[in-house]
């Protein structure tokens, strides 16, 4: 039997049934098919689900769908504007090329917004620390590192 649960993601309010098991990352991906939010480990250790929850960078293999009940979620989907412009962090992600396969991109990149919008992070020892929830196994990091100092400024 489902359970009832409101919230609103991406901007958009929506009522659905969920099971009381289904993790949040699954009602994401299957439910809503917002596929972005990759499901990796399903562990919380490789950061490939990472979404905001409340503003937050959050783990969505983590949590179940039903502690998602009044809240306000983003996932990659809902950053970049109406008009298709990107997100300043997406568009430094595209212009240094902190990406190679792109599977953990959609996650970096939520992580890297809370990373610049929450911590400080003036430095590339500190963006690397703030960062290490998230792994890739493509790039070695250093334009990603990259990224997100070029981010900065745009979103101060």
């Amino acid at each position: 039997m489902g359970i009832p649960i409101t919230l609103k993601v991406n901007g958009q309010a929506l009522t659905r049934q969920v099971e009381p098991d289904q993790l949040l990352v699954q009602f994401l991906r299957e439910d809503l098919a917002l596929t972005g939010t990759h499901v990796g480990c399903d562990t919380g250790q490789c950061g490939a689900c990472t979404i905001h929850l409340n503003g937050r960078a959050v783990k969505s293999c983590t949590m179940l769908a039903v502690q998602a009940n009044g809240q306000e979620l983003t996932t990659i989907e809902g950053l970049a504007a109406a008009d298709g412009t990107l997100h300043p962090m997406q568009a430094a992600f595209k212009e240094c090329h902190g990406l190679q396969c792109g599977f953990c991109t959609p996650g970096m990149v939520m992580s890297a917004i809370d990373l610049v919008q929450h911590h400080r992070c003036a430095t590339e020892a500190e963006i690397r620390e703030g960062l290490e929830g998230n792994l890739c196994r493509c790039t070695g990091y250093q334009n990603i590192v990259r990224a997100v100092q070029a981010a900065i400024p745009a979103m101060k």
